[in-house]
């Protein structure tokens, strides 16, 4: 299945899940998961089932002022 990863064309075997996708960036916590836009709780990540053009962002907090 294709999907999009931080704006980057990716492949994934089905049947995917969001934990499968952001294992694939390996990102150093903190970080927050979206799918299409629409934010995913870290706890559901696993179960979070993935389509075939899926657009998931990956980001990390940013502080400062």
């Amino acid at each position: 299945m294709n999907i999009l990863l931080n704006g980057q064309p990716r492949e994934l075997a089905p049947p995917a899940t969001l934990a499968d996708a952001i294992a694939l960036l390996a990102p150093a916590p903190p970080y927050a998961a979206a799918v299409n836009r629409e934010f995913v709780p870290r706890s559901s990540h696993a179960e979070r089932e993935l389509r075939e053009g899926d657009e998931i962002e990956v980001i990390r907090p940013v502080t400062g002022g």
